[in-house]
């Protein structure tokens, strides 16, 4: 899952990625509200964190602008004012929830999986295909009803897999949603997870589940399925 931070404090954006990068998830920055806007337009985000102070368009035009557009995209609002009347005007202007400065990781990241639960029927918690289990929220896989051990990537390549089984996924399809904005499209780093995806659902699974297109991408596709 994808997921933009929105916030305009250096320390407080860093603390926030690296804790989010931590716990498996692929995250963008934005340093004022403009970008924030800009980013949204052309990616298509899980989730939102979005700071209220924001130098260019603050948090509140950021949130409304978005719900304008029909985007559903869930909004945690962040912010150093957490009287009845802000929370109101953060939640009046499309935000789903609003957690007050300064917080614990802890309960930002309860928020985000809540948030993340409740992001549309779209965003199904539990995924499966063939032989394959993943949930979602609680970031386990099963292989044949047993746990496999998966690094956060390596994680993040096989959700983005399952939800579209069988279609080919190019390269530059999961350059852009497994990791960030600014990595090296020439970087062979997507061919290297997903050789050792490939290998730690063949051994589990006891087939080959992944499968390369020469020179367009990869498709999760069982042997039973898998066209001649």
């Amino acid at each position: 899952m994808k997921i933009l931070v929105v916030e305009d404090d250096r320390k407080v954006a860093g603390f926030i990625e690296q804790g989010l990068r931590e716990e498996g998830y692929a995250v963008d920055v934005a340093p004022d509200g403009d970008e924030a806007t800009t980013l949204a337009h052309v990616y298509d985000y899980d989730l939102v964190v979005l700071d209220v102070m924001l130098p260019k368009k603050n948090g509140l035009q950021v949130a409304a602008e978005l719900r304008r557009e029909g985007r559903k995209t869930p909004i945690l609002m962040l912010t150093a004012r957490d009287t009845t009347e802000d929370v109101v005007r953060g939640l009046d202007a499309g935000a789903d929830d609003y957690l007050a400065k300064p917080f614990k990781f802890d309960e930002l990241l309860a928020r985000v999986r809540a948030l993340i639960r409740r992001g549309g029927a779209s965003r199904t918690e539990l995924l499966s295909y063939g032989p394959v289990e993943l949930d979602r929220l609680k970031h386990k896989v099963k292989v044949k009803g047993k746990k496999l051990e998966l690094t956060p990537k390596e994680f993040q390549l096989l959700e983005h897999f399952l939800l579209r089984p069988e279609e080919v996924i190019r390269r530059t399809e999961l350059l852009e949603k497994v990791w960030d904005l600014h990595f090296d499209p020439e970087s062979n780093v997507v061919d290297v997870h997903v050789g050792n995806l490939r290998r730690k659902l063949q051994e589990a699974a006891e087939l080959e589940l992944l499968h390369t297109v020469r020179g367009v991408g990869f498709r999760l596709v069982s042997p039973d399925r898998e066209e001649a």
